[in-house]
């Protein structure tokens, strides 16, 4: 079953719990993280967890536990759901104070739920998504996991309104990621993506997409890449904890390589799925 938490008790999914004067909720001044369990066990969830670290120290929130009790609570939480497969979404924000600008002197504030898994459309995998390019307009300081989503938001929904799965975003000229995910493209065999800097989050899937390449030996370049470049590519594929390894087979109506999923692609999703298995 779907449950809640809410500052140190677990609450029914549909149970209200966010006060008028939540920081989250008035100023977006908070972070989150979403982890994906697999028969029961989490994925990468140390990774998770020292991201949550990161995004909290780069916006100067004390958080109130360490990384092993949360990774104790968010276990905890899975088993009282007795989900085998599902999605936790962590929220932490600077706390519950009357409306103040400034830094309030209060704990901060924990939510979390936990929902079985969002399944990925099976033919959406098979067949590949579309995507479109988008100017990006968020902040500059993509690499925290904050609230401050509005940006995504806003470029997620007009890739949807053209009947496309994911919009890949552009600044100063170069693909940065997509809306929710990093963006990978193969030319010649070798697998690029963008190099992580402030004006990206570093994925978690990303990090583990990595490794997998690595052993698998491939050629990768971490390098600035363009609209020509995504265009001009044999592959394009997306990756985050909920889409984990996905084609895109189209970019702007423009269709990608063959314009179907390519076999890097295919080899890469069929390691990741290896690497759950041998959680």
């Amino acid at each position: 079953m779907s449950i809640g938490y809410a500052n140190g008790r677990f609450v029914n999914i549909h149970e209200p719990v966010i006060p008028i004067d939540e920081r989250g909720h008035q100023f977006g001044d908070g972070i989150y993280e979403v982890i994906r369990v697999y028969n029961g066990k989490p994925f990468m969830l140390k990774e998770h967890l020292e991201r949550l670290f990161n995004s909290a120290e780069a916006i100067k929130l004390k958080l109130d536990k360490t990384l092993e009790e949360y990774e104790r609570l968010i276990k905890e939480a899975v088993e009282k759901s007795q989900l085998s497969d599902c999605d936790v979404y962590l929220q932490i924000t600077r706390g519950i104070s009357i409306r103040n600008h400034l830094f309030p002197d209060v704990p901060v504030s924990t939510t979390m739920t936990v929902r079985p898994s969002k399944k990925l459309d099976s033919q959406l995998r098979e067949n590949g998504v579309s995507a479109i390019f988008h100017d990006d307009e968020r902040w500059q300081n993509c690499y925290i996991k904050t609230l401050n989503l509005l940006p995504n938001i806003l470029a997620k929904q007009s890739a949807h309104d053209q009947g496309c799965y994911e919009a890949i975003l552009v600044r100063d000229g170069y693909i940065t990621e997509g809306t929710s995910s990093n963006v990978f493209i193969v030319k010649n065999r070798t697998i690029y993506t963008t190099p992580l800097s402030k004006h990206i989050l570093p994925g978690i899937t990303r990090m583990a997409v990595k490794s997998i390449i690595e052993s698998l030996e491939l050629p990768l370049a971490e390098e600035k890449f363009t609209k020509d470049d995504v265009l001009a590519s044999d592959e394009v594929f997306i990756t985050s904890t909920t889409s984990e390894v996905l084609p895109v087979v189209a970019v702007d109506g423009k269709a990608i390589g063959t314009g179907k999923p390519g076999d890097v692609t295919k080899k890469l999703y069929a390691k990741f799925q290896q690497k759950i298995a041998n959680l």
